[in-house]
Formats: C-alpha cells, structure tokens, sequence
C-alpha cells in the first residue's frame, strides 16, 4: 500500500489503508452498477479499486500530479481522471450525469472549505460518505447549546440527514495522522428541513450569528452591518431574546429570524 510515495504534508496526505474501514465506507456509499461516483484526494487507489467494482462510473479529482500519473497507469475505462485543486476544478464540467455519490477521505486542512462547496453543488449529489478529523465530525453533528455547535452545524442540516458511519485510529492510514477520524454518511432530503427564501442570505446570518460567539445576537448581528432596529425587530418577530447567543439558536429558529431580517 505505501509503496514508494512519499506522502505529501503540503496535500494533506494521509492515505486510508484499513481495508475494514472501506467495507464500512462502501456499505454506507450503498453503490450498484448504476451509481455514479466522484472521489476527491484518491491518493493511491485503495478505495479506488473497490469503487470501481461496485459502481458504473467513477470520477475522481487528485492535485498531485504523481498519483494522477499512478491512476492513468490503470487505464481502467470506467475511471475519469481530473488533475487540479478540487476547491477549483469545475464540479458542473466533470460530473455531467448527476446524481452522484460523493466519496473522499478529505484532507484536514480543506475540509470545511469542500463542505460549503458540496453545499453550493448539492444538487450534483444524492448521498455523500465523507472522512472527517473527528473534532470536524463531532461539529457536524452537534446540538444547539453545545460548544461544539457551529456554522456547519446549521447549515449542511438543512439540505441533509448526517449519521456516524464508523471512527478510524490513526493506524488505519499511513502515514498515521495525530488524531481520531470519523467517517460521517449524509443522504440528500428531498427538500430543504427548514424554509430558507434566499440561502445566500441565510448563510450571512448564520455566520454572523457564530461570528464573535461569546457576543450576544444583538452585537454579532450589529456587527455585521445589520441595522439595530431592524435586529431588535426581527429577534421580537421570532420571540428570541436579543441577549441570547447564536450557539443556542436551533436550525429552524435561524430560518424565521432570517426570514425576519430579510429585506
């Protein structure tokens, strides 16, 4: 499985190679000859592999070009390879037959960047199985009035049902990394789980909200150019105390108070 790459701190490479890890992550995926699939960070194809033996088609997208030369060398016809930073390839270019099933044992260090971008490409996805640090996992799946609670908390729920799938030690990669992992399952709902008119507007509030979290919802909102009688309106709208703070806010709660904020 190592081989002779060396993995690269730069990538954020840590490449999975429990192969009961991946039974885990292949149950969860629920894939069939049908499926469609896009893998981010393949690394050195050991999910890749077993990917291909469950799926019709899969896409994957690799920043080092070295593997990308290893992934060609397969020249397995069902295999699509795109070389670049998947923060910047074009996701409505290369996956041209949505739904997919989006699979990736992600880099720490881009995480979250590639969740608010799943959530901006939602619609490319019907099931996501995605590797996490586990301190991200636990944020994923946290509850308001938690300190764990926070912008993702609220927002990959709305589009998502999220579940624990299976924790991975750090012996399951090489080369190990310094903590826990978590693989997390999220299944597309077919709506929305709170009504959100303008999403980008929504996202302006949540993350005003978690901005400053040790300020009150009347000061973050205040903060992020929201004029205060607007904020004190919107918060007695909702029947929200203006001392609260945004950690304690629930989902739909954010939902009507943005409604109220909205323009």
């Amino acid at each position: 499985m190592q081989d002779d790459h060396r993995p690269r701190k730069r990538f954020g490479q840590n490449f999975l190679r429990d192969q009961s890890v991946i039974e885990r992550i292949l149950e969860a995926a629920r894939l069939d000859g049908g499926s469609r699939v896009l893998e981010i960070g393949p690394g050195l194809g050991a999910l890749t592999d077993r990917l291909l033996e469950s799926a019709g088609r899969v896409e994957v997208m690799e920043i080092d070009r070295d593997l990308v030369t290893r992934l060609e060398e397969r020249r397995h016809p069902r295999l699509g390879i795109h070389q670049g930073d998947a923060l910047l390839l074009s996701w409505d270019e290369v996956l041209r037959e949505p739904p997919y099933t989006l699979v990736a044992n992600l880099p720490y260090n881009i995480s979250s960047q590639i969740l608010f971008r799943i959530l901006d490409c939602r619609h490319l996805f019907e099931r996501l199985v995605l590797m996490f640090q586990k301190e991200v996992g636990e944020r994923l799946c946290a509850a308001p009035g938690t300190g764990e609670y926070g912008i993702l908390s609220v927002l990959c729920p709305l589009w998502f049902d999220i579940r624990r799938v299976v924790l991975v030690r750090p012996g399951a990669f090489f080369p190990p990394p310094k903590v826990d992992s978590v693989v997390l399952a999220f299944e597309a709902l077919p709506a929305p789980r709170a009504a959100v008119a303008d999403e980008a507007f929504f996202r302006r509030v949540v993350k005003a909200a978690f901005a400053q979290r040790r300020k009150t919802l009347r000061n973050t909102l205040k903060a992020a150019g929201f004029a205060e009688v607007d904020v004190l309106a919107a918060l007695g709208d909702c029947a929200i105390d203006p001392q609260a703070r945004g950690e304690t806010l629930s989902l739909e709660q954010f939902a009507r108070l943005s409604a109220a904020l909205r323009p």
